[in-house]
Formats: structure tokens, C-alpha cells, sequence
């Protein structure tokens, strides 16, 4: 087995940076892996010079079996700089990794999702990977097939990104003809019908919800797990999409997670069931008042 290729999206958050090269860098197949860095231009003075200390940084990068950097000449924001680069580059090799700057890995993260590409690689009705759990719940199995897409350290193969459909309006009209949109939002617990809207609308410029329409509507699952080899250290307020209040924390897994081919290939219900239900507790009325009560109190004003 080749190992995949590793895409890192950057923009003008060095620490974090730096965070994710040193725990892939602690990955034992990081050194057989070909690393990837998009690192996106300035969109604005402010901005300038915390771009350039990372790619001052992504230059000096070392342990990994190559290191090829795009350095963008313009602004080209997150979703086209994903989309461009997975779409090159799945293209090339037929499988790829991709990782975002805030994201931290776990040590056999890079086993794990190789493992998931090769024993997952030949099953057409399974197209993403998902190595990140913030539900915490430890009723969840290791592995489990789940018709929704996370974005937190996702993996996929050519087979399934042509699938990806950037017309936001598309998807929405083919959600709501099926009646499909309760199904896709959880039974109403989380608005992603919503997200996919206000991205129509160009109050969002989310790839993630139209990926996560994409596979939806062609019945494709995604493998994911109930210990996470992926935590998120975004939610600090130094990210374009920031916030969260502690809702998608976890606890990284440090061992070994092995994959085994699940059979049938079937979503599993009680992990649709669990994730309805995280979502109505921490996305419900209440829980939300509460966390704007709180968030008051500690002098946030925001919307």
C-alpha cells in the first residue's frame, strides 16, 4: 500500500499550523506520505503579515516524504482552494487526506485512514471517511457507516468526489422535491438544510454542505468513527468560522484504531439515532439561550 497523499489548507494562522505538522510529523507513515500545503493569499492588510510567517514556516517543513507548496496569488477563500486542490489532486492519485489548519491528529491517524482507503477502496457505496468524533459518546463502535459527511480530517477516492455538485441550488431543489430535508437535518435537530440555503443565499461559502448534500442525495455513506483521531482547535476565535462553546470538543484516541470491513454495507441506525440526539441537546432552544446567557456574562456581545 502507497500511502495517500496529505492536503493541508492553510491561511494566516501560524501557531495552528505548526500544531498540525507536528502531530502528523508523529504519524509513523508520515514519512512515506507526499504532503500537500495550499497556503491562500492575504485578503487584506491585516491579514498580510500573519500569511507570510506561514509560508515562511510550510518552507522549512521536513519528515515527510515530499512537501509541495501552492502558494495562492490572490484571496481564493476556503471552499475554492479545497475544491481546486482536492479536485487536482484526487485526480492524480486516486485518494487523498485532507486536513485543515486547526486540526490536530492523533498518532495512527495516518494508519487509520490509509487502512480505511484500501479496505474501503473497491465498496461503491462507501465514499468518505471521517476520523473526528465530538458526540463523545462511548455507546458509538469504533467504526460505524453513517449517511452524513464530517469535515474534520475526511479522506475519499476519485470515484466518489465526482460525485461533488458545487450547485448549491441543485441539491437544495433535489432535497426538497424527494422531501429528503428532515431526513438530512437529523429529524430537525440541526439545521444543515438551513446552512445549504444561506450558501445559495451567500451568507456562507461552505464546500463542507454541499459535499455533504452530494453523497447524501446519492445514497453514499460515510465510515466514521467513535474515538476520535482528530481534534479541532479552531473554535478559539482566530478562525473565519469560529465559535462553538465547547460543542465539538473530544478527547483524541492515542492507540491504534483498526479497520474491519463492516457488513452489511448499511447505515447504522443507532449511530443516526445518537447524533439526532447530541445534536437536539446542544442545538435546542434552551441550550442555545444558555449559551448566550454565558457568553454574555463573559463580555461577548456578538451576534
Amino acid at each position: 500500500m502507497t500511502p495517500a497523499p496529505i492536503l493541508l489548507f492553510v491561511y494566516n494562522r501560524p501557531d495552528h499550523v505548526r500544531q498540525s505538522i507536528t502531530s502528523l510529523q508523529q504519524n509513523a507513515l508520515a514519512a512515506q506520505s507526499p504532503l500537500f500545503i495550499y497556503s491562500d493569499a492575504a485578503r487584506d492588510e491585516e491579514s498580510r503579515k500573519a500569511v507570510d510567517e506561514v509560508r515562511q514556516y510550510i518552507h522549512t517543513i521536513e519528515g515527510f516524504a515530499s512537501v509541495t507548496i501552492t502558494e495562492r496569488k490572490e484571496n481564493w477563500g476556503l471552499a475554492r482552494n479545497i475544491i481546486d486542490g482536492v479536485s487536482n489532486q484526487v485526480n492524480s492519485f486516486g485518494r487523498v487526506i485532507v486536513l485543515e489548519d486547526d486540526l490536530v491528529v492523533a498518532p495512527y491517524f495516518l494508519q487509520f485512514m490509509n487502512d480505511a482507503l484500501e479496505v474501503y477502496a473497491d465498496e461503491p457505496r462507501v465514499g468518505h471517511i471521517q476520523a473526528c468524533d465530538f458526540t463523545q459518546n462511548p455507546a458509538l463502535p469504533d467504526t460505524f457507516l453513517i449517511k452524513w459527511t464530517g469535515s474534520w480530517g475526511w479522506a475519499t477516492w476519485d470515484r466518489t468526489w465526482k460525485y461533488f455538485n458545487p450547485d448549491g441550488k441543485a441539491l437544495l431543489n433535489q432535497l426538497e422535491e424527494r422531501k429528503l430535508t428532515r431526513t438530512f437535518d437529523f429529524n430537525g435537530t440541526y439545521g444543515f438544510t438551513r446552512m445549504l440555503r444561506r450558501q445559495i443565499e451567500g451568507k456562507n461559502n461552505s464546500w463542507a454542505i454541499r459535499w455533504n448534500a452530494s453523497l447524501f442525495l446519492n445514497d453514499i455513506l460515510s465510515l466514521n468513527v467513535g474515538r476520535s483521531l482528530v481534534q479541532n482547535n479552531g473554535f478559539d476565535g482566530s478562525g473565519t468560522n469560529c465559535g462553538g462553546g465547547g460543542l465539538y470538543d473530544s478527547s483524541l484516541w492515542l492507540n491504534p484504531l483498526p479497520v474491519q470491513k463492516l457488513s452489511p454495507i448499511e447505515e447504522n441506525r443507532e449511530a443516526r439515532r445518537i447524533f439526532a440526539q447530541y445534536y437536539h441537546r446542544t442545538n435546542c432552544f434552551m441550550a442555545k439561550a444558555i449559551r448566550r446567557i454565558k457568553r454574555t456574562l463573559k463580555g461577548d456581545f456578538g451576534a
